[in-house]
């Protein structure tokens, strides 16, 4: 059988009965895009949403003047709901002699989900085909070189204006933030903190509130310069689920990607978690967010 799977001899386990019952594991992030979009109900076939695209103009007329006959314009944007999901597997002997690191891991899978949403909205990586937006081709600015960071951000208010909309929050990854702490005046004071030795974080920039997350940066590769955050309308993005995150105990056999056999399940000594969700996501217009950037591509 292809694969291996999570019992007491696998690396990294800890054998002994004298184990301490705390148990370190690297901190995950809730959905940044979740906090940060607005939540609308989802049903299992979609949803559409009515957008008002153009207004009538009024004129000033004369006294005996005919009063101008205006229509206002209208379009669509359409939500689906798209399935993120994944499985993990475990022997009856794990589950029963490290229940506590169990109960630690299997949490843990909404937080591979929440990883997956973010990666595809904000990159686009593995992101569905059809009625699911992302930003992986906003308009981009950059903020690389030193004393480019402010002309950058008022570059990114001025880009989403040009597409109708407000920042109202601004997404960074650590290395962004670490852009914006760097930028100086032309004393090399700090521009953007007051005291550096005080202020370790940024909690607004040009009067928005920034939030923190790592799932905002993605590399450099062929053609595109490293991103290091986000600007945007937030308020005019909209993210929904079916059901929320659901979890399941499945006793029967499991496939690898290739089709070959994982393990039979209770035949095997084995039992499986599956996890998942059915989620979409969708924007007004791409034009209202914009794309913070670092070293370009090959840097």
């Amino acid at each position: 059988m292809a694969g291996v799977n999570t019992n007491r001899t696998t690396a990294g386990i800890y054998l002994p009965p004298q184990v301490a019952s705390e148990i370190w594991a690297d901190a995950q992030e809730q959905s940044v895009v979740m906090q940060r979009a607005q939540r609308t109900a989802l049903p299992g076939e979609g949803k559409t949403i009515q957008i008002v695209t153009g207004d009538g103009e009024a004129k000033f007329v004369g006294e005996t003047e005919r009063k101008p006959n205006v229509e206002p314009t209208f379009g669509t944007k359409t939500m689906r709901a798209y399935k993120i999901a994944l499985t993990e597997s475990f022997s009856d002997e794990f589950r029963r002699d490290k229940a506590a690191l169990f109960n630690v891991l299997r949490p843990r899978m909404a937080g591979a989900i929440a990883k997956a949403y973010d990666d595809a909205v904000l990159h686009g990586i593995g992101a569905p085909v059809g009625d699911f937006d992302t930003l992986a081709d906003v308009p981009a600015v950059s903020i690389n070189t030193a004393g480019s960071v402010y002309a950058g951000l008022l570059g990114a208010l001025s880009s989403v204006s040009a597409g109708g909309g407000d920042v109202d929050g601004w997404v960074l990854a650590p290395q962004g933030e670490i852009k914006v702490l760097g930028e100086v005046d032309g004393n090399d004071r700090p521009l953007f903190t007051v005291n550096p030795q005080s202020d370790g974080s940024i909690g607004a920039l040009l009067g928005r509130p920034v939030y923190k997350s790592r799932r905002a940066y993605r590399a450099s590769a062929s053609g595109v310069a490293e991103t290091l955050g986000f600007a945007g309308e937030w308020s005019s993005a909209y993210w929904g689920s079916v059901e929320g995150i659901k979890y399941e105990e499945y006793g029967g056999p499991i496939f690898n990607a290739d089709g070959s056999l994982k393990h039979a399940g209770r035949q095997d000594n084995m039992f499986s978690v599956i996890c998942e969700i059915e989620v979409g996501f969708i924007v007004r217009d791409e034009d209202r967010f914009a794309r913070l950037t670092g070293a370009p591509a090959g840097a």
